[in-house]
């Protein structure tokens, strides 16, 4: 996987974060994964798996598909 896609998607991640008002730390709880790995994906640092992008599109509310709209 590309750095460029990893940071597209951390991006995306970030705005809709922001736009909803949530902390990392929130979001993080909501999607039932550890804090530092909100941070580490939208820093495009970590290379996310399937499972996790469907839990942080679940925890913001959003279709798997929104998420990956760059």
């Amino acid at each position: 996987m590309s750095k460029e896609i990893l940071s597209k998607f951390g991006k995306r991640v970030r705005d809709e974060r922001v736009r909803q008002g949530l902390s990392q730390e929130e979001l993080a709880a909501r999607a039932g994964v550890h804090r530092t790995y909100i941070g580490m994906i939208e820093r495009a640092e970590k290379n996310i798996t399937l499972e996790n992008i469907e839990k942080i599109a679940i925890a913001l509310n959003i279709d798997v598909s929104d998420l990956l709209k760059f």
